[in-house]
């Protein structure tokens, strides 16, 4: 027979287990045999491939143009150089995107994937990766499944299948055995590694691990998987077109002048065309980016924010809307129950935390026997409808810990201090069926039977508990529950709701002996009202100042919450996110209002708080502020966030209490679930933007140093000031390292000042070609310029006068500007650190990679002017301490140039 034709108990036979689950030797015994749960990877593309591609990119392109002129010209050596530029550069770039590549990798490794299964009669959480044939898992909304599996018990599941047959409905799943199937996928008592709960909960028996599941088998008939291009990858890609169209034009017009007007030679028109082309092409361009985006995502990880692809970097940087959950965000998710309900009384409870230690007070004094008798009703509902567990410390210093829902530990605590036994109870009277909750009923049912008699316990949202109930129970008495009492008892409600209280109702009812109809819209009516817990979950202090920092940046915040209006408001006006006017938009509210008036209120001035909120309020919000053209971090943990997590610009989920799915759904995943850690990550994506920007204009800087000579050249017939070779030690010698320490520089002091960067804004603008082709450029040219004829000057050279390429004089001069350039680009470094604060706010060598820069540029420069074999390579000769004394100078009037633009930049609010 078929796993999915055996009962329940015939499949605990046939894999050799029991409802104890497998003992730990037995588990590992299996892992030897069956081997790691493993999914066989699919086909990427090979690593040498990953390699060639960058030597066909189109800088390259147009360096392997370049070198074959030059061997049409007769210049082998300078051919060779140029193909050994073009094999460098692309073992650079390979090399970072590598480890680029092994950086997110690692961070994914930070949140493996685990599974809930029961061993020795206890629930584990162990490595998805370590499950085996036999392991009972037990599964609940939200969780992917990591195994093939029998279920053998189900509570209203729902599961998607969707990675399997396509279709995005999920499918009921049940526990009974099922007749011979055509295909095994829609076999309704099997659920399939790679899928989803979507709702519902049960127990699921694995029978298939790894290789021998159904989705391994679809996994290895794909094909390799594409990355789109990001919105950064194109503005590169378009800026290395920009860039590589202007070296041709410049190099073509160059060769013509000196072709037709300076009449040189075919071979030196040539050559010195080749020398423009490669000096306007950044070589080091795309692999410090590649870098940077890595060295800020692995900066993140260390903050508690892993970033699942490169480019979401980018995306947080341009982020004015963050539409946040409040439970675990906003707050510490450490709830403890404050105040009790009963009819007609308030009772205090004490302790905090899930230390089951304190007491339930009412007015200061130990509760009557009538209140407790009142209280194990309440408890009953409270603890019987509930699936989390507390985890009684193995250490005596050691903190009491949790397993499920902090709300629902929070309830099991408050029982504990009434010293209400509920693991007793629930054993003489045993759930036969629960109704898990769910975010539209706002309320989640467990049907429990002893002897004869099934009752039904429910606990959710007060309203919705009060507005199923038709009696409620008063000093043990039943009464009929009237509609004003209903209305004095929300008027209780949103009283201590307004003092920031997450509050729930609680209820039961007894079933008909012969009751087999277990829909909730059957189930919960007519419910016995019992009372109210309301209980506390203090804002995290950290979140208060993260808020401060949004306002200032220019980012809103709107909170969309599953909790009742009133406690929303109050926690959002404790934080700060709200103050004077706000619009309370409930979920009732939202499903009447068109997409035009949402719009409408989204664009007043006025604080808008979305609450009793559902998942698709999540994915109607995000539609909409897209419409808008807003750039949207939606949160969100559970597994109908999923598709609005998908829709937001930035998905952002919870690495603690967020689904599978939902971290499945995201961009990014806070491993702290906290709302300050989001506002850190946008601060970190506008640093890297900024930064990327920074070394643009550094390295633009010393290209317009490196094309004027050719420009002076052909004007003024002077011999040619700095040679290609030259042009290539620069740029992909003394510039690199630099160029890494500015992509990943600090924040400056005023990132989070300013408002947010538009999406359409430009790499290449119109501010990054003036400040560093033209500003700093020309100031750069300048500088080396007046070194090189301060050379030919002193040794008495005058315009006109040709220099053969191995003239003592033309050598010096030629070093000069070599080593004029790297003198400069030093003073360039410090100064470009920031765009508009002063270098001396942030610290001139608070970033230690400007160090190591400055070190690695002398280094290089010493070595090309002073080893001889470097001379004849590079055409340079010695320096002297005049010559020295005179290129120091370049660094404080860079530094200073840029500091005084910076200064006129911050007195008229430009830049």
């Amino acid at each position: 027979m078929k796993i999915y034709e055996l009962t329940p108990n015939e499949v605990y036979k046939e894999l050799k287990t029991s409802e104890k689950g497998l003992s730990f030797d037995d588990a590992k015994k299996r892992l030897e045999n069956y081997g790691l749960n493993q999914i066989e990877e699919i086909k990427k593309t090979p690593i040498i491939y990953k390699f060639l591609a960058n030597l066909y990119q189109i800088l390259a392109l147009l360096l392997w143009a370049a070198s074959v002129l030059a061997f049409i010209s007769g210049t082998p050596q300078l051919g060779f150089a140029i193909i050994a530029v073009i094999i460098i550069n692309a073992i650079f770039s390979f090399w970072q995107e590598y480890q680029a590549e092994k950086a997110i990798e690692a961070l994914k490794k930070i949140l493996p994937s685990t599974a809930k299964v029961i061993r020795e009669g206890k629930e584990e959480e162990i490595l998805a990766s370590d499950l085996v044939p036999g392991d009972i898992m037990v599964l609940e909304e939200g969780d992917h499944i990591s195994a093939d599996a029998r279920l053998v018990k189900a509570y209203q599941m729902k599961v998607d299948s969707s990675t399997l047959t396509g279709e995005s409905k999920p499918v009921r799943k049940v526990a009974d055995s099922e007749e011979a199937a055509d295909n095994l996928i829609n076999v309704h008592n099997l659920v399939f590694a790679g899928t989803n709960i979507a709702s519902g909960s049960g127990k699921a028996i694995v029978y298939a691990t790894g290789s021998h599941t159904e989705f391994n088998k679809i996994a290895a008939l794909t094909q390799e998987l594409k990355d789109e291009p990001s919105p950064l990858q194109k503005e590169l890609r378009r800026v290395t077109q920009i860039i590589a169209i202007l070296a041709i034009l410049m190099g073509l017009t160059l060769f013509f002048v000196n072709i037709y007007l300076v009449n040189l030679p075919l071979s030196v028109a040539f050559l010195f065309a080749i020398g423009l082309t490669v000096a306007n092409v950044p070589e080091g361009l795309l692999p410090t980016v590649t870098l940077s985006l890595a060295a800020s995502v692995q900066k993140m990880a260390r903050k508690n924010a892993l970033i699942k692809r490169l480019s979401s970097v980018e995306t947080l940087g341009s982020t004015n809307i963050i539409c946040t959950d409040k439970t675990g965000t906003i707050t510490k998710n450490e709830m403890t129950v404050r105040k009790i309900w009963i009819p007609y009384q308030t009772l205090e409870v004490t302790g905090s935390g899930y230390e089951p230690y304190g007491n339930i007070l009412y007015e200061g004094k130990e509760v009557s026997h009538q209140q407790i008798r009142e209280l194990r009703l309440l408890m009953r509902s409270a603890t019987f409808a509930n699936d989390s567990k507390l985890l009684e410390p193995s250490e005596p210093d050691e903190p009491w810990k949790i397993l499920g829902d902090p709300t629902e530990a929070a309830l099991l605590v408050a029982a504990c201090k009434n010293n209400f036994n509920w693991k007793e109870c629930i054993k003489k009277q045993p759930r036969i069926v629960e109704l898990p909750f769910d975010s539209k009923r706002k309320s989640m049912s467990s049907i429990h039977k002893k002897d004869d008699v099934k009752m039904v316990y429910i606990k959710g949202a007060p309203k919705k508990i009060i507005t199923l109930s038709s009696h409620i129970s008063v000093n043990g008495e039943v009464k009929t529950f009237s509609e004003e009492e209903k209305e004095k008892i929300v008027d209780i409600h949103d009283k201590m709701a307004s003092e920031g209280l997450r509050i729930l109702g609680m209820a039961y009812r007894e079933l008909p002996s012969d009751f087999e109809d277990y829909r909730p819209q059957i189930v919960e009516k007519d419910m016995i009202f019992v009372g109210l817990m309301a209980m506390q979950d203090p804002p995290r202090p950290e979140v208060k100042p993260a808020v401060e920092d949004c306002h200032r940046a220019g980012i809103r915040i709107i909170m969309i919450t599953g909790d009742y209006g009133l406690t929303a408001h109050s926690i959002a006006q404790e934080v700060g996110i709200t103050s004077g006017d706000c619009r309370i938009i409930k979920g009732k509210e939202l499903n009447v209002l068109s997409d035009e008036q949402v719009k409408e209120i989204l664009r007043g001035d006025c604080n808008v708080i979305f609450a009793r909120a559902v998942p698709e309020h999540k994915m109607r919000i995000a539609s909409i502020l897209e419409s808008e053209h807003e750039i949207v971090a939606m949160t969100g943990d559970g597994v109908n966030d999923a598709p609005a997590l998908r829709k937001a610009d930035i998905g952002v989920a919870m690495g603690i209490t967020g689904t599978d799915v939902a971290k499945e759904a995201s961009d990014v995943v806070l491993t702290d679930d906290n709302f300050a850690t989001i506002v850190g990550a946008i601060k970190e994506g506008r640093t890297i933007y900024e930064n990327i920007g920074k070394f643009i204009t550094y390295i633009f800087s010393h290209e317009t140093a490196e094309i004027i000579p050719f420009v002076l050249m052909v004007l003024f017939n002077i011999p040619l000031p700095i040679t290609v070779m030259q042009i290539l030690a620069i740029d992909l010698g003394t510039d690199t390292v630099p160029a890494l320490a500015l992509g990943v520089g600090p924040s400056e002091s005023d990132v989070m000042d300013r408002p947010p960067r538009p999406r359409k804004e430009r790499l290449l603008n119109r501010f990054v070609i003036f400040r560093g082709y033209i500003y700093l450029g020309l100031i750069e040219a300048v500088l080396v310029m007046s070194g090189y004829f301060w050379i030919l000057s002193s040794a008495g050279w005058t315009i006109g006068v040709n220099l053969p390429f191995d003239d003592p004089i033309y050598l010096k001069a030629t070093t000069m500007v070599f080593a004029g350039i790297v003198m400069a680009q030093i003073g360039n470094l410090l100064g470009c650190q920031t765009t508009r604060t002063s270098a001396f706010t942030v610290g001139v060598f608070k970033n230690r990679w400007i160090i190591w820069g400055i070190l690695f540029e002398f280094v290089v420069l010493i070595s090309i002017i002073y080893l001889p074999f470097m001379n004849g390579i590079f055409g340079t000769t010695a320096l002297g301490i005049n010559e020295w004394v005179y290129l120091v100078t370049f660094i404080p009037i860079m530094f200073f140039a840029e500091e005084f633009r910076k200064f006129i930049s911050r007195r008229k609010h430009i830049g």
